[in-house]
């Protein structure tokens, strides 16, 4: 289990917040944080790899900091 931090710019309000954060729930990722402010995606998971995906199949480009 890892603390991974994604860069996503094209967070900009709290509706894109809910979305990604309704398909991390989905995909059963149960500690995370989506910051609109600072367009970031905080997550604790197995690995970077599936929760970029998670992010990118809810329409969002993110690239792991």
């Amino acid at each position: 289990m890892g603390k991974f931090v994604f860069s996503v710019p094209d967070i900009s309000c709290n509706h894109c917040k809910m979305r990604i954060s309704k398909a991390l729930e989905a995909a059963g990722v149960k500690e995370f944080e989506v910051s609109v402010e600072e367009k970031r995606v905080t997550a604790e998971a197995e690995d970077a790899a599936s929760v970029k995906a998670v992010i990118e199949d809810a329409g969002y480009d993110a690239t792991l900091v």
